[in-house]
């Protein structure tokens, strides 16, 4: 997409196969240099965004549910950053962390930097998230994104699917989806409200623990578990975000076949918390008319990974 101003140098027409975050970080435009200098200055970590046609899914998504008024976006987002923050800590004392120059970080870093600048476009918030994308090095079939863009990556789902880039892709475009449609702290939401009804009396007294409770809600955020709705609408904003980013949303489909297949066995990890089965791809193949046209005119990654060796 050409940038608005014709004197920026990242985004002109002969830049189109940088990926948008690459691109409008290296430009030196008045408008870039402003941003960065401003988000700097703010703390933050500037994120370009891109904004959305209404094309693509963005009608057949819902409107933010009136659960998460229940939670504020702040704790939920503060329970993912202490919860992501302990995971790499843990990660990092057992030596399952990977390091920045692992190949597979590379290429799941190159992907999200690809896909990231569409996000804000679904959640306004997602333009001051301190995005992050790690890979652990377990056998687990996994994957998620936390509120406030913390992702991760476990090597076994990449090694032992053969993962594309364009699946990778998929999978990351779905769970950064539960993040910026807020499903957990829709769920958080729920929880409260349940728990609210049980004891009206005391909250009308008084909220006392409410915000803490709110907390130990969200304490499992990695293996929460959403409705056959959320993962859904997970799966159409996803399609969506990687379609536009310029990966393939026909990989959405052979990435639940593997998906099913996987799961003959014993099932894994991420099949717990995302359930498939013919009736989700059957569900993502309805889509491909509305996804196919932004994959159709997007920029294409210049460059292309692929999985590590598969297990012996």
């Amino acid at each position: 997409m050409p940038h608005a101003n014709p004197a920026c140098p990242a985004l002109n027409k002969t830049n189109l196969a940088l990926p948008p975050l690459v691109a409008a970080m290296r430009c030196t435009c008045t408008l870039h240099t402003r941003r960065r200098w401003l988000s700097a200055a703010a703390g933050a970590t500037w994120l370009p965004t891109v904004a959305l046609a209404q094309d693509g899914v963005k009608g057949d998504v819902g409107r933010e549910s009136r659960m998460t008024k229940l939670v504020s976006a702040d704790q939920v987002e503060q329970a993912a950053f202490q919860q992501y923050g302990q995971l790499k800590r843990d990660a990092g004392a057992q030596r399952t962390l990977a390091g920045d120059d692992h190949p597979q970080v590379v290429r799941l870093r190159a992907i999200a930097q690809r896909i990231i600048p569409f996000a804000a476009d679904w959640n306004g918030r997602a333009r001051l998230w301190r995005w992050e994308v790690n890979l652990i090095v377990d056998k687990q079939l996994n994957a998620f994104c936390m509120p406030g863009g913390k992702i991760a990556f476990y090597s076994g789902i990449l090694q032992q699917l053969q993962l594309s880039d364009d699946e990778v892709a998929m999978i990351m475009g779905h769970e950064m989806a539960h993040a910026l449609r807020e499903h957990a702290r829709e769920r958080m939401g729920k929880t409260m409200a349940t728990r609210m009804g049980a004891s009206v009396i005391s909250s009308l007294l008084g909220l006392g623990n409410l915000g803490d409770a709110a907390l130990n809600i969200g304490g499992q955020l990695v293996t929460l578990k959403f409705s056959r709705d959320d993962e859904t609408e997970a799966d159409l904003v996803g399609a969506d975000l990687a379609a536009r980013a310029g990966y393939d949303p026909h990989a959405a489909v052979s990435l639940w076949q593997k998906m099913m297949k996987a799961s003959q066995g014993a099932p894994p990890q991420f099949l717990s918390t995302h359930p498939a089965g013919p009736t989700r791809i059957a569900d993502i193949q309805k889509v491909m008319p509305k996804v196919e046209p932004l994959y159709a005119k997007a920029a294409k990654p210049s460059r292309r990974y692929g999985p590590p060796a598969p297990p012996r």
